[in-house]
């Protein structure tokens, strides 16, 4: 089935339509992520990114649900308790940039149009950015420090630290310029954050925090069957909704093609974050450890390598906390 962008909106329409005649409570719907842009899909795969206000108490926090193989509506609910401190949200470094940037799906209340009016008004102010942003170089730092206190050879739970850290980085630095970096699309956007802000080299000093250098396209793709096992050997009852079982197609189709591009290591992020968050769902003994283990010591992302790899996030913050500061002192943060 070809999909395209306005096949998908109308997905999202009909189901905001559908939960509010079967769902009282809600106040507003808004949509976010990859939809609001001009190239939603990868490997001809989407989620649609819906966040529901409720009036009342929340049962379910997210939800994903199966459209198609190729499409997924991954559904966030929030209480409207949430959204009271417009002030404080547009410092928020997740749900800021989420509401600033947001398309209203419904609001007869017009509950959202005022929140997302009160955080546009001061979105850009240079205070209000430098605090979103040193709030993610600070949460990177606290959990280098963490690693740094007492050092050991990682296991699961660590190396999905680690890429907490990573995340949080590069974020910092996405921040200042845009939106916070997407699962998928990780790598794929890092470097116009990085040049929008003059550091292009913060690209290729990432991929080497993730140890891009010792693994080119056929080693990535020789561990896609072993990342797809420990993938759908996840119990329903272990599986985090990011590992939901109809994100499975999401995920491999937008992997393939990454793999089959110019910048296959691109890949390499949302490859090992996917198999690192499945590796921590599954029993310690799981059969499925021995693969991912072996890739990241290649990749030096765990056994004997992690050390060094820690030396460098810490370098690595050094130039990102150097660069928030002269961002700051530029522009009066």
């Amino acid at each position: 089935m070809r999909i395209n962008r306005n096949m998908l909106l109308k997905i999202a329409n009909d189901t905001v339509e559908k939960y509010v005649s079967d769902d009282r409570s809600l106040m507003a719907v808004y949509l976010q992520g990859s939809l609001l842009g001009d190239a939603p899909l990868i490997g001809n795969t989407a989620d649609i990114d819906l966040f529901f206000i409720h009036s009342d108490e929340i049962k379910v926090e997210r939800e994903i649900i199966r459209v198609s193989d190729e499409v997924h509506l991954d559904i966030s609910h929030h209480s409207h308790m949430l959204y009271r401190q417009p002030r404080e949200l547009r410092v928020h470094p997740w749900l800021g940039p989420a509401i600033y940037g947001c398309k209203v799906m419904y609001d007869p209340q017009h509950f959202i149009d005022f929140v997302q009016a009160s955080v546009r008004g001061q979105f850009n102010n240079p205070e209000n950015v430098m605090s979103r942003v040193r709030r993610q170089a600070e949460h990177a730092r606290e959990m280098w420090e963490s690693f740094n206190s007492k050092p050991h050879l990682p296991d699961p739970q660590d190396a999905c630290l680690y890429l907490r850290a990573l995340e949080h980085s590069a974020n910092a630095v996405s921040g200042l310029s845009g939106q916070n970096l997407t699962e998928r699309r990780f790598l794929m956007d890092l470097p116009h954050r990085a040049e929008a802000v003059r550091k292009s080299g913060l690209y290729p000093g990432f991929l080497g925090l993730l140890g891009a250098p010792t693994a080119d396209s056929g080693s990535m793709r020789s561990w896609l069957p072993e990342w797809r096992n420990a993938y759908t050997a996840l119990p329903a009852n272990a599986a985090t909704l990011r590992l939901h079982p109809y994100r499975l197609l999401y995920y491999e189709r937008a992997l393939e093609v990454i793999l089959n591009g110019q910048t296959a290591h691109d890949a390499l992020w949302p490859l090992w974050h996917t198999w690192t968050h499945a590796i921590c769902a599954l029993p310690s003994e799981t059969p499925h450890r021995a693969a991912w283990q072996k890739a990241g010591e290649q990749l030096g992302l765990l056994g004997n390598g992690f050390a060094e790899k820690i030396e460098g996030l810490d370098a690595y913050l050094d130039q990102v906390e150097e660069l928030l500061d002269a961002w700051a002192r530029e522009y009066g943060g």
